[in-house]
């Protein structure tokens, strides 16, 4: 491990604006992988981001900024991928660089849909990087509230934990707290699932539902996650601690959360495809409940997970969610 290893952030959206915010508390160069050359050239022009978190503003000579992909992973020794993972298959087509001897770090809180797997077994298994060179970044954490400088924290996970406080230490500010874990599997289910869980969280708040359901939905809700990250991987976790149930809290709870904000347009009668429309981020937890319920149905024993099946149903099926909460309500507890 480099001294002082050099980042590239690859995505042009919130979060990954928010990552290279951080990275810039602590170093001389970042770089900056961006499809759009308009966002590329505002960036330079005007510092700040023209679509995503435009109040933050950065030092454009302290940021590598480039449209061409293999150029930010040529130049890195540690990448951070933060494009949502509808996207990320379309960017990779693109990479003609080597990852070897990269290390690759998931700020994606989704499931590739092209493989149905995390984005950490999807880097291994097509691209052989190690998992010791696999991390994820996660945590209840807004990229809204990163801008504002509202303290905030995040997890680190990754099997070598060397580089794991590296990533740490290097994303680490005055309002931004780090830990560490190895639990890199457990925490990246986490991430995804809770972002179902704030789409359901959104549709019972549009159909009406107060505060004593929502605390309920979430209560089960974390179970869930418990139960469902047990059967994809088994060891010792505390499903309290930030990385899952403050994670699930924040993105079920907060005004800043895509996920609640489209699951409330569905309980307010909009489509799918209106809601998809009219948001101007991408809402995780569509291709997340697909994902989740058909890696679940694959397994011989399957986790209980009648909240996931809940907005499955209502999302791809098109059953009404006034009816499907109603059956929902009773499977609670």
């Amino acid at each position: 491990m480099k001294e002082k290893p050099t980042f590239g952030v690859i995505g042009g959206g919130s979060w990954a604006t928010a990552i290279v915010k951080m990275l810039c508390e602590n170093l001389d160069q970042v770089g900056w992988y961006m499809r759009s050359v308009y966002a590329i050239e505002h960036l330079k022009r005007e510092q700040h981001n023209p679509s995503y978190l435009s109040a933050v503003e950065f030092d454009p000579n302290q940021l590598l900024l480039s449209n061409e992909i293999n150029e930010i992973i040529n130049y890195a020794d540690i990448i951070v991928f933060a494009v949502p993972s509808a996207f990320i298959g379309g960017e990779l087509k693109n990479m003609t660089a080597s990852l070897e001897g990269k290390i690759i770090f998931s700020a994606i809180k989704g499931i590739m849909p092209e493989s149905g797997k995390l984005v950490g077994a999807h880097f291994h298994d097509i691209y052989n990087i190690p998992f010791e060179n696999i991390g994820v970044i996660s945590g209840p954490c807004h990229a809204e509230e990163v801008a504002l400088e509202r303290l905030s924290y995040l997890t680190i996970a990754c099997a070598n934990n060397e580089i794991a406080q590296t990533v740490a230490d290097h994303v680490s500010c005055h309002y931004i707290k780090c830990t560490t874990s190895d639990d890199i599997i457990g925490i990246e289910y986490a991430a995804t699932l809770k972002n179902i869980y704030a789409i359901a969280a959104g549709i019972a708040h549009g159909l009406g539902y107060g505060d004593n359901f929502q605390s309920v939905l979430m209560s089960n809700a974390i179970r869930e996650i418990k139960r469902y990250v047990k059967r994809a991987h088994k060891m010792k976790r505390d499903i309290n601690g930030s990385a899952y149930l403050g994670d699930l809290l924040v993105t079920g709870y907060s005004v800043f959360s895509r996920n609640r904000m489209f699951g409330n347009m569905i309980g307010k009668g909009y489509t799918v495809k209106s809601a998809q429309m009219e948001m101007s981020m991408v809402a995780e937890g569509y291709y997340a409940a697909k994902s989740a319920l058909d890696l679940n149905n694959t397994r011989d024993k399957k986790a209980r997970i009648p909240i996931i099946e809940a907005v499955h149903s209502i999302l791809y099926k098109g059953k009404e969610p006034k009816k499907v909460f109603k059956k929902l309500a009773d499977r609670l507890d």
